[in-house]
């Protein structure tokens, strides 16, 4: 079925209903209610004519078409088009309703608008999706309507669309193009300064103002100076240094299942390692990747040849949480028989309670040990919340007394990792990609790795 009566036709139908009714008391008005019934059927099939004749050059009256990618991104705003071309002879008013995927819970997806003969219309619109894996979209449909406006016609396009959801490959790309251009510090990465040189020797290069004084090559300007080729000074120019193995740990143990603005943590430390990764790259680092639960996990070894990013993000889009708890042993036996040469390690996890995270403190030392170590755990933003919300009660007083013990549960356990010389990072879900970076740059500034 492709007709459909719109909502015109059966105002006036109500009005024919009354029209007739008040004729059983006043028999002069059956004539013309009778005259305005046939009138009404006569438009109706002048309407369904005019809808089902052919379109210009005998095309499709109406076609529509869904411009995508490939592929969404999960957890980011993904643009989605509907391009409209109306090839009938007088212009048309259109509703069209997109059959998104289930995943989406989105029953607002219509739009209406008005398109002249022969023109096209655009409509834009975005979603976001919130977790991994194959969506299927349905048909678009348009229910187009001509100036009688008595009758629609359906039109169905674009049925049957599989598009996999990846790991925020967006949100990769926006920090990409910051970086090539040093602008990173508009998404709240900060300007590390740098302590001391690296210890990768580049060039000599003349001196400019602004230049350390100490990195100034006497040798070099005195051997310039006595060919008589110039009187300048150079400078001896460093560069980081490169291919060190920057390595992304991510747990998949249940505690990586709380949710958060609708992506759960894993979701969250994926995002993170792509956009990390890339970075490193970018950096001339070798990218690498390891998961781990309470059995092994996917394992990439460190590379930065062209198509690794690929794998990785290939690898980070089969990845689901598992229900049981972590097996930090495992982790370190893992490290201990893969990853050979020192290397960063970013593990992303999460600690609750401070004795939580000292039934695991023996298998951290231990990559310390041997690595650059880098914990990140959540803050628990709703806890958060509720503590920045007024007591007004002695309950809320007291429950918050309560929240605040748990708060500083988490900060002890900062603490802790700091006494035994492992760095970590505490910090909130959606703030975690731009720290994760704060944290690997200021390391190469330092000279760490």
């Amino acid at each position: 079925m492709s007709v459909f009566l719109t909502k015109r036709f059966f105002i006036l139908i109500a009005g024919l209903v009354v029209g007739l009714v008040v004729a059983f008391f006043l028999p002069w008005l059956l004539g013309p209610m009778r005259i305005a019934l046939g009138l009404l059927v006569l438009l109706t099939l002048l309407d369904v004519l005019l809808l089902y004749a052919p379109g210009r050059n005998k095309t499709a009256p109406v076609f529509a078409r869904r411009v995508m990618g490939d592929k969404l991104a999960n957890g980011s705003e993904n643009d989605i088009q509907i391009y409209l071309e109306n090839h009938y002879r007088f212009p048309i008013s259109t509703e069209t309703i997109d059959e998104i995927p289930h995943q989406f819970q989105r029953r607002d997806v219509l739009f209406q608008a008005r398109i002249g003969a022969g023109e096209t219309q655009i409509i834009n619109y975005q979603l976001r999706p919130t977790k991994r894996g194959e969506y299927h979209f349905g048909a678009v449909n348009i229910y187009a309507a001509s100036p009688l406006g008595l009758v629609r016609r359906r039109f169905r396009y674009d049925q049957g669309r599989k598009v996999p959801v990846y790991p925020s490959f967006l949100q990769m790309r926006q920090y990409e193009l910051l970086a090539i251009h040093n602008r990173l510090t508009e998404v709240g990465v900060k300007r590390i300064r740098r302590v001391g040189h690296s210890l990768e020797f580049e060039q000599v290069r003349p001196y400019v103002p602004g230049d350390d004084p100490r990195s100034i090559n006497w040798k070099a300007t005195a051997r310039r100076a006595g060919t008589g080729a110039t009187d300048e000074l150079v400078v001896n120019h460093f560069q980081d240094e490169r291919a060190q193995q920057v390595y992304c740990l991510i747990d998949k143990g249940r505690v990586m299942r709380m949710p958060f603005d609708g992506l759960s943590l894993l979701d969250y430390a994926i995002n993170a390692t792509l956009v990390v990764s890339n970075i490193a790259l970018l950096k001339h680092d070798k990218a690498g990747l390891l998961t781990f639960s309470n059995q092994p996990g996917a394992t990439l070894a460190a590379d930065r040849r062209p198509g690794h990013l690929l794998k990785l993000l290939e690898i980070l889009y089969r990845q689901k949480t598992k229900y049981l708890e972590t097996d930090f042993e495992l982790l370190y036996a893992t490290v201990r028989a893969r990853i050979k040469q020192r290397s960063l390690l970013i593990l992303f996890t999460n600690f609750e309670t401070l004795h939580g995270m000292q039934r695991q403190l023996p298998y951290l030392r231990r990559l310390a040990k041997n690595h650059l170590l880098l914990v990140i755990f959540f803050e628990n933003t709703e806890l958060r919340a509720y503590l920045d919300a007024p007591a007004d009660t002695t309950e809320d007083v007291y429950n918050q007394t309560i929240a605040e013990k748990f708060a500083q549960e988490k900060r002890q356990i900062v603490l802790e990792l700091q006494r035994y010389g492992i760095h970590s990072l505490l910090t909130a879900p959606q703030d975690l990609t731009v720290n994760t970076i704060n944290k690997y740059l200021e390391f190469k500034a330092r000279g760490l790795i």
